[in-house]
């Protein structure tokens, strides 16, 4: 196959640790199939690869694949300079071949075909996914299978699951699963195809209905929907397919007597409407439950289904079933954290003279929404209080512990009386024994009119990105006096304060690190490139400013992101705030 040099042959890798979430989609593959990293070694490979090969699944983690595979026809090691695989893996683009060799735990040659294609092993990493068939299994692979007339060849089956392992497994979103999964079975397997889920409360929704016309793939919106329960005892093909029992062949036939019920009378609906003469039904599996049933049907392909096609079918619905059922998951655990997080995140007051927006946007990865927040409320002697923060962490744990330090902060600036420095303080020597957050970073600021009229500014920093400052005019500058150490470090010392006047008509930006943090970019750039925007938009109403400044920056989405932005009046006016009736 492929991998390093001749030099590291054999060697076991002991830094290549086979990716959890990668066995159940190779798991799941037909044929043999394995995965390796960047350098061609193999990260996880599944039973089928370790039963054709004679190796246990260990024995092949951790190998350079090319040097202890690849063999030519008389069983010499192959120069990875003659290897196609290793040359169609150094493009990273997929690949297919034939009559090539492996060579067995025995020492024997086992004739492959094979396909490669990129493959997403997570954490931002890319790898290579290898599938391989052969003509000659070993004694205990298993029987090959049937082959019926009119079907795919057994490498083209190869090639089908190979790519729809790495189409489905390489997305959470459930649209975009289904599109994929539509796009791999027409008109390659069929010319209709139907997919019918189940709801988190045991109903049918007949989420897509799809015919192919030639390379075009049209929707019948008018046949999707909601469908009428599953009866327990039918034994018509759609209803045993939802429930699990078996996969089932159907025509014309089928549905010539009167329906049992709803659901088949709306799939005798869509045979008549269709013209479907030949169907094959599977049930879409997860590893705890059955997800719903696809349904491929024939109209224009004059052979019609038979048993040998189900267990390629079998396949890829077991493959669609594993990629809803991690969407489903995802998306139940972000829907969980955004709603945990928009609960805790507060209204803002109404303050006389100031206007406030503030924006909050999730990390598209539901396991990094969590920590970072923002706050305003009413102080005791009439000033406002603002705060920006951010748990470190990026989970429910983290949503958690940013509610904690919140509500104590809230405590504590209401209760102490003196500069937002006291206050920091006072919730930094608290944190470690009374809440669940390890270290935090946080702006805690006090805005309040002074006697002459004026709005001004204290605040403090525990090692949070700065303020930024932004006059009427277009002036930005970043606020980076008071700063001092993040809370939860333990180390006690004098925290600072720092003290301006803003001026009339001036944006004031509190902002989290997920604004400004982009891979690839240094914090400097990414400050520059938020300074240079709000100054651009200082002449826009303050909603449009704060929407336009998060769609100008564009946040590259590895975290969540808490602003909060806060405009004086473009004109003060004179006198003391008692002298007004203020």
């Amino acid at each position: 196959m492929v991998g390093p040099e001749s030099a590291q042959a054999g060697r076991k890798q002991s830094a290549v640790v086979p990716s959890a979430h990668l066995a159940p989609a190779l798991d799941a593959i037909g044929a043999g199939g394995y995965v390796v990293d960047e350098q061609g070694c193999i990260l996880a490979a599944n039973s089928r690869a370790a039963q054709l090969l004679g190796r246990t699944a260990d024995e092949l983690v951790g190998r350079d694949a090319h040097d202890l595979l690849h063999r030519g026809p008389q069983g010499q090691q192959l120069p990875a300079t003659q290897c196609g695989m290793r040359q169609a893996f150094l493009a990273g683009c997929p690949a297919q071949g034939g009559d090539e060799y492996f060579e067995h735990a025995d020492g024997s040659l086992l004739p492959v075909s094979w396909t490669l294609t990129p493959y997403d092993i997570g954490d931002g990493g890319t790898g290579t996914l290898v599938v391989f068939y052969s003509s000659r299994p070993a004694a205990d692979a298993g029987p090959p299978r049937e082959q019926s007339a009119g079907t795919l060849s057994d490498f083209e089956r190869l090639a089908l699951l190979a790519e729809t392992t790495t189409q489905l497994t390489s997305t959470f979103d459930i649209e975009e699963a289904l599109r994929r999964l539509v796009g791999l079975v027409l008109p390659r397997l069929a010319d209709w195809a139907v997919i019918d889920l189940i709801t988190e409360r045991d109903e049918v929704w007949r989420t897509v209905v799809a015919q192919a016309d030639g390379d075009t793939v049209i929707r019948h919106e008018d046949f999707e929907g909601p469908m009428p329960p599953v009866p327990e005892e039918s034994l018509m093909p759609l209803s045993k397919a939802l429930r699990g029992v078996s996969s089932a062949l159907a025509d014309p036939d089928t549905y010539q007597g009167t329906p049992d019920s709803g659901i088949t009378a709306e799939q005798r609906r869509l045979f008549d409407s269709a013209g479907i003469h030949s169907a094959a039904m599977v049930p879409l599996r997860s590893t705890r439950d059955v997800l719903g049933a696809l349904t491929l049907g024939r109209t224009g392909k004059p052979d019609s289904f038979t048993v040998s096609d189900l267990p390629l079918l079998e396949d890829i619905a077991r493959r669609a079933g594993l990629a809803l059922d991690n969407a489903r998951l995802y998306q139940r655990q972000r829907k969980v954290a955004e709603t945990m997080q928009n609960h805790l995140l507060p209204q803002m007051p109404r303050v006389p003279g100031l206007q406030m927006a503030v924006r909050y946007l999730p990390a598209p990865d539901a396991s990094q929404v969590g920590g970072d927040w923002y706050d305003a409320f009413t102080l005791p002697d009439g000033a406002t209080a603002l705060a920006v923060g951010d748990v470190v962490g990026h989970d429910l744990e983290a949503a958690a512990g940013m509610a904690q330090l919140r509500n104590m902060l809230r405590a504590y600036a209401w209760a102490q009386q003196g500069p937002p420095s006291r206050i920091v303080d006072r919730l930094d020597e608290a944190i470690m024994p009374i809440t669940d957050v390890t270290m935090a970073t946080l702006v805690l600021a006090r805005v309040a009119r002074t006697d002459e009229g004026h709005w001004q500014l204290s605040w403090t920093n525990a090692g949070h990105p700065p303020p930024l400052l932004i006059t009427r005019d277009g002036l930005a500058e970043y606020l980076t006096g008071g700063h001092g150490l993040l809370l939860g470090t333990g180390v006690r010392t004098s925290r600072p304060d720092a003290t301006v006047l803003l001026p009339p008509g001036s944006t004031l930006v509190l902002y989290t690190d997920g604004l400004v943090e982009k891979p690839g970019h240094t914090l400097d750039e990414g400050l520059n490139q938020l300074r240079r925007h709000a100054a651009a938009l200082a002449h826009r109403p303050l909603p449009s400013f704060t929407d336009q400044l998060l769609r100008r920056v564009q946040p590259p989405g590895l975290d969540d992101v808490a602003l909060l932005a806060l405009r004086t009046p473009a004109r003060e006016r004179g006198g003391t705030a008692a002298s007004r009736g203020e």
